[in-house]
């Protein structure tokens, strides 16, 4: 039995248990492009670095077989091995993996989103907005206040004084660790 009737089949049996439609067929074009797509997918999880690779949600086979792609020097070596990242990738949550790659990306709307979040956190924070102090409160269990407010009166008597805003500098990045941005 080919792929196509493979995949056929298993869509139908998953209709029979939950009592929908089976899937169309896919053709062998549709799904030699979704293959290729979760092998580019995964090889942007070899462009991250150590850290960002740590936020991304992935099994144990998807992070081993990444760290073995560091080790490899050839190009052949290092093509087929994209290959079996790609094989990994299809047992994967891809959309997880997508919209953890989106927030890393700096020039994707959801991390620039994600970004003026942190802005209005800080702007609260600095007016004395104790709606603002709440909602990290709820928002990160693990939040230091002792830090934070240390960070909060240090930047607005930088402010008062006309200084730079180095301490304001340190509270936003305090804010980012905490979001994990």
């Amino acid at each position: 039995m080919g792929r196509a009737k493979a995949r056929l089949a298993e869509a139908e049996l998953d209709a029979l248990r939950t009592q929908q439609e089976p899937e169309q067929e896919l053709s062998r074009t549709q799904i030699k492009q979704a293959m290729e797509e979760l092998q580019k997918l995964g090889g942007r999880l070899l462009e991250l670095k150590p850290n960002e690779l740590n936020k991304v949600p992935m099994s144990d086979t998807l992070a081993a077989a990444i760290e073995e792609s560091y080790r490899i020097k050839q190009n052949e070596a290092k093509r087929r091995h994209l290959q079996y990242i790609g094989k990994v990738m299809r047992e994967e949550d891809a959309d997880g993996i997508r919209q953890a790659l989106a927030l890393l990306d700096s020039s994707t709307k959801e991390h620039q989103l994600a970004f003026h979040q942190l802005e209005r956190w800080r702007d609260g924070l600095l007016n004395n907005d104790q709606a603002t102090m709440q909602d990290l409160v709820s928002k990160f269990p693990q939040l230091d206040r002792q830090q934070l407010n240390n960070l909060i009166r240090l930047a607005q008597k930088e402010s008062r004084q006309g200084k730079a805003p180095t301490a304001a500098r340190k509270l936003f990045k305090y804010l980012r660790e905490l979001s994990e941005l």
